[in-house]
């Protein structure tokens, strides 16, 4: 009689990667303000630079723009994009991504000095990554500006850190992340007690005119009320 072959042994290996992370220091002025970005699936930290550079204001601002740590070559152009995680060994990837954004934050002190402003902007499935770094990460931010991208469920547990404000911006078409979803999302959000604002535009999953003005107005805000170094 044939014995059944035993069932295969998950085990989990920490191992050191490396992550890539594209600055662009202010145009003048000590660089004690930093915006930093998290791109959506697919995209790559160069198109989200750009995407943040379009921004008025962000030229007094440290612009770091933080690529995913799985990239993987886009089928039709060969282009390297990335994507932050999927759904396998999910846990063990939010710590890790959470720990790599805190090496960031570390690196870019080490080069340019403490933050006395920070702001998290995620596009898309960046936006989990931005909501993580400010309620998880070490360091204390001012606002998450979050587009088009929902709240990961885990963050509305009763034991999440203090959170920060937060500026969700969102299309009014957007199949991905619907109106219905945005309005759950800034639900649970006061229910916390989070002090959250939403802004839709007529337009779908995109990075438009209309986000750009939010994030110019974030920008502005967080400046007029930066205080002591984010650590």
């Amino acid at each position: 009689m044939e014995q059944d072959e035993p069932a295969a042994l998950v085990r989990h290996v920490a191992a050191t990667v490396h992550g890539r992370v594209l600055v662009r220091p202010p145009a003048g002025g000590a660089p004690s303000r930093w915006l930093v970005g998290f791109h959506g699936y697919g995209q790559h930290a160069e198109a989200f630079l750009d995407m943040l550079r379009r921004v008025p204001g962000s030229e007094a601002w440290l612009l770091a723009s933080v690529q995913a740590l799985h990239p993987f070559y886009n089928s039709r152009t060969n282009e390297v994009i990335a994507n932050w995680m999927t759904r396998q060994d999910r846990e063990l990837a939010i710590a890790d991504n959470v720990a790599y954004v805190d090496g960031v934050c570390d690196a870019l002190e080490d080069e340019f000095g403490p933050a006395r402003a920070l702001v998290f902007a995620g596009f898309s499935q960046g936006v989990a990554m931005a909501y993580r770094a400010a309620v998880l990460g070490r360091r204390r931010s001012d606002c998450v500006l979050a587009v088009s991208g929902d709240v990961p469920p885990e963050l509305f547990s009763s034991d999440a850190a203090p959170w920060p404000r937060v500026r969700m911006v969102a299309g009014t078409g957007d199949s991905f992340y619907t109106p219905e979803r945005l309005r759950q999302d800034l639900d649970r959000l006061e229910a916390l007690g989070v002090q959250a604002r939403a802004t839709t535009f007529e337009g779908g999953h995109e990075w438009t005119p209309e986000v750009i003005e939010a994030a110019a107005a974030v920008l502005a805000e967080v400046a007029a009320t930066a205080g002591s170094p984010r650590r």
